[in-house]
């Protein structure tokens, strides 16, 4: 029971600490594929990440922590991720891609 609420209590924090994307990071925004990598960015700020290499999953959810040039952090305090971003988002014959973590993501439409 004593854990539940634990869960329950963090579930609410990681929750209500995200910010919204700043304006010039709005192109972030999307839910992008590619190579094993599922990345959802929403306006809000919440990310939901999912890598699969062979039988490793790896998962990350939580708020946007910070931007750091064009890569950002996601989580809370100690428990925080960097996102490697070495190509930002762009657009080019109707399609965005972004690099992450050197990984060559596309948005899904």
């Amino acid at each position: 029971m004593r854990r539940m609420l634990m869960i329950g209590c963090m579930a609410m924090l990681l929750a209500g600490c995200g910010q919204p994307l700043p304006p010039d990071k709005a192109d972030y925004a999307g839910t992008w594929q590619g190579n094993g990598v599922m990345l959802q960015i929403a306006a809000d700020g919440r990310v939901d990440y999912q890598r699969v290499e062979g039988s490793r999953t790896r998962s990350v959810s939580g708020p946007i922590k910070a931007f750091q040039g064009d890569s950002f952090s996601v989580g809370i305090g100690a428990l925080s991720t960097l996102f490697e971003v070495s190509s930002k988002p762009s657009e080019s014959q109707g399609t965005w891609r972004m690099t992450v973590d050197g990984v060559q993501l596309t948005r899904v439409p």
